[in-house]
């Protein structure tokens, strides 16, 4: 009888032993899958952005990088076409894409403030007495 719990016992450690390492192998193989993925997903963004800064001197860009400032969010560049001659024909708003990135939902609501004309021009003057103030701190 002892023999029997014996054997028993063993074979319930050594199924447990077996076990154990089949999910450790499992679970090992599931974070390379992930980080594998985490890496690939990071080159990709990464090379989205880069591709965002270096657009302007890229083949295909329709505008000079002289005209271009690049914001970043919620949209890539603003282009002052015609900056070069000195005079403003056009103000163009590119969002640059790579891939199969597609636009956020703050990049199509631009857009379509855009396209629907609701674009403004605003000057904004600092009240005098600030400016003279900080001359007194010169």
């Amino acid at each position: 009888m002892e023999i029997n719990l014996i054997l028993f016992i063993g074979i319930i450690f050594i199924t447990a032993l077996i076990f154990y390492f089949i999910g450790r192998r499992i679970k090992a193989r599931e974070i390379k899958i992930h980080r594998a993925d985490a890496i690939a997903r990071s080159r990709a963004v990464l090379s989205g952005q880069f591709s965002e800064q270096i657009a302007p001197f890229l083949p295909g860009f329709k505008y000079f990088p002289t005209e271009c400032r690049f914001i970043g969010k919620p949209v890539d560049f603003i282009v002052f076409k015609g900056v070069e001659k000195r005079e403003i024909e056009e103000v163009v708003f590119v969002e640059v894409k790579s891939g199969n990135s597609k636009l956020s939902s703050i990049e199509r609501s631009l857009k379509l403030a855009i396209d629907e004309g609701r674009v403004s021009f605003e000057e904004y003057r600092v009240n005098k007495k600030i400016t003279d103030e900080n001359r007194d701190l010169e």
